[in-house]
């Protein structure tokens, strides 16, 4: 599974992707994090299986969203607490339930 969380620059949600990596080993769950700007969604899209959407970014939620689904991806926003917290465990559950759902829905 290809993850990548989309935020303003790409910086603050590198320290995430640390801790979301960090959480996949210790639990045996094989996949890719990466961070990248708002800029980069369209390219990443591409590649990834799930988009997850930073809380200072939420402005592009709904229209990434859009263009996540008429992929046939999946896109989530990242809650507040758990991203000012760096809750990588939390937020991992949340891209692979994301990720489970979307299978679902493809049949």
């Amino acid at each position: 599974m290809k993850i990548f969380l989309c935020c303003a620059a790409g910086m603050s949600t590198s320290m995430l992707v640390n801790k979301m990596e960090q959480a996949a080993k210790d639990k045996g769950i094989e996949c890719e994090i990466s961070a990248h700007s708002i800029a980069e969604f369209e390219d990443c899209l591409k590649w990834s299986d799930v988009c997850l959407v930073a809380p200072q970014v939420k402005f592009k939620f709904e229209e990434f969203k859009q263009a996540a689904e008429a992929q046939g991806k999946a896109c989530g926003l990242i809650d507040m607490m758990n991203y000012g917290m760096m809750k990588g465990d939390v937020v991992l559950e949340q891209a692979i339930a994301l990720h489970e759902s979307q299978l679902t829905m493809e049949g």
